[in-house]
């Protein structure tokens, strides 16, 4: 770097503003949560009948959620191309170009024909399998950088609090998509909605990615990122030297965020599934003549109850749970300042314990039963999620920060989130439409974290911006 370039980096005009850090740290993550929660959504509510044509509605479901996961399998994959250039080049264009993938993915799944045109059986399921791995492999990337972007421009004693702006774009981007989905299931028909409506969210990212990278491309580099090229720290392979220097934070890291993935995705893609699936066997026959295809003997025979909640009733539902969601993110920042991260994440992570044995008596308490389960988990996964934006990034050296905190998160993701949904479904069957082993598989997940948890140390009190590996 030029010494006129440095110059221009140390000039207090090209500091990143409070306001600048906020908006680009949330509106990148508010996209980016966005586009992934559309097509959660949609697997659940339009894939299985649209790329799974001719297969029953439980295995449709199960290759939609099949699909589903495989971004999570790119997601490590996107940690370590993007964590590289983020380590080596810089947070900014590395954000910009994460963003860039994931919002050109998202709107070509718009774009994709379906498996019911003629021609298209094989090539409509394979094209979104492509487009759901780029969309894995730029969410990869995309966390950790706006993560790094709002605590490395943090001020001293203010990290786990700027950590949650980041976090906060989980719960927007949620109401966003699963908003847009209900407005227009109001304003559509079923078979409307079915036809066409479903690629206006999808089409829609454009419009965000947009706004996203005006913000962005503002940005100059962060002071710990700029301190590391100063100093002549720069990694030449991060993925390298993360893994030979920092290979216990790695797997601390992966095993601190599992709960909070299995939490969410169940208490998102699952719930939706089990909420709105029929309550009786009737209402089960009902519905597939509805859709044109009537139960085969092995359907019946398979089949298992839900709760029978219409889809947009359960949405409203969800809705109303992820608000809380959102202000607890908000409130979980003071607490993990104020107590530690540690403390504060052990407490919680007790809570997912036991909210776990909660899931049978709540689901079977009524809609107020069903809400207050609603609530209460994404209570609680407010609490965890908003540390994790200090937490994880602190765990590593400045100069493979990126790379180290974007592989523990993703590959918490292969082990919580990409499974979560397929276990869940899997032993919801196994308990004949019962909850009970999906609460059982949460709280033992918790457990795992919990032990992460207590062999750890508080991370809150190091040098952020001078360590290096």
């Amino acid at each position: 770097m030029s010494s006129s370039a440095k110059a221009d980096q140390a000039d207090p005009k090209q500091v990143n503003s409070r306001g600048r850090v906020i908006i680009a740290s949330l509106i990148g993550t508010t996209i980016e949560f966005y586009d992934f929660y559309v097509y959660a959504t949609a697997a659940v509510l339009v894939f299985p009948a649209l790329f799974f044509p001719t297969a029953d509605a439980t295995t449709a479901l199960l290759s939609s959620f099949a699909i589903f996961g495989v971004a999570f399998v790119a997601r490590p994959l996107g940690s370590i191309v993007f964590g590289h250039f983020g380590d080596k080049v810089g947070r900014k264009g590395t954000l910009v170009a994460s963003l860039l993938t994931m919002g050109i993915a998202t709107f070509l799944i718009g774009c994709l024909p379906t498996a019911l045109v003629p021609g298209w059986t094989f090539w409509a399921p394979a094209l979104l399998v492509v487009m759901r791995f780029m969309q894995g492999l730029a969410l990869g990337g995309e966390w950790s950088g706006a993560a790094l972007l709002a605590t490395e421009n943090a001020p001293e004693g203010k990290r786990a609090i700027w950590g949650t702006f980041p976090q906060l774009g989980a719960p927007i981007g949620f109401i966003l998509a699963n908003g847009i989905f209900l407005w227009l299931s109001f304003g559509l028909s079923t078979d409307q909605f079915q036809s066409w409506g479903w690629r206006i969210p999808f089409l829609l990212s454009a419009v965000m990615v947009i706004i996203g990278l005006y913000v962005r491309l503002k940005l100059v580099e962060t002071p710990a990122f700029q301190k590391v090229i100063d100093q002549g720290e720069v990694s030449k392979l991060p993925v390298g030297r993360v893994f030979k220097t920092s290979w216990r934070p790695l797997i601390l890291g992966t095993f601190v965020m599992l709960a909070t993935y299995v939490l969410f995705y169940l208490m998102t893609t699952f719930t939706l599934s089990y909420g709105t699936a029929p309550a009786t066997l009737e209402a089960a026959k009902a519905k597939a003549e509805a859709a044109g295809k009537p139960m085969t003997a092995d359907a019946i025979a398979a089949w298992v109850p839900g709760l029978g909640y219409t889809r947009n009733e359960f949405l409203i539902m969800l809705i109303i749970g992820v608000v809380f969601f959102g202000i607890f993110t908000l409130v979980s920042g003071p607490l993990a300042e104020k107590y530690g991260r540690r403390k504060t994440l052990i407490w919680v992570t007790s809570g997912i314990i036991l909210f776990g044995f909660a899931f049978v008596p709540l689901f079977g308490a009524g809609t107020a039963g069903v809400m207050t389960l609603l609530v209460l988990g994404f209570t609680l996964m407010g609490l965890t999620f908003g540390p994790m934006g200090a937490l994880l990034p602190e765990l590593f050296p400045t100069n493979v920060r990126y790379t180290g905190s974007a592989i523990s998160y993703n590959m918490s993701s292969i082990l919580g989130a990409a499974v979560a949904p397929f276990i869940a479904v899997a032993l919801w069957e196994a308990a004949d439409g019962s909850p009970v082993l999906v609460g059982i598989y949460l709280s033992s997940m918790a457990v795992l974290t919990l032990i992460s948890l207590l062999i750890m140390k508080e991370t809150r009190d190091l040098d952020y911006n001078s360590n290096v590996s």
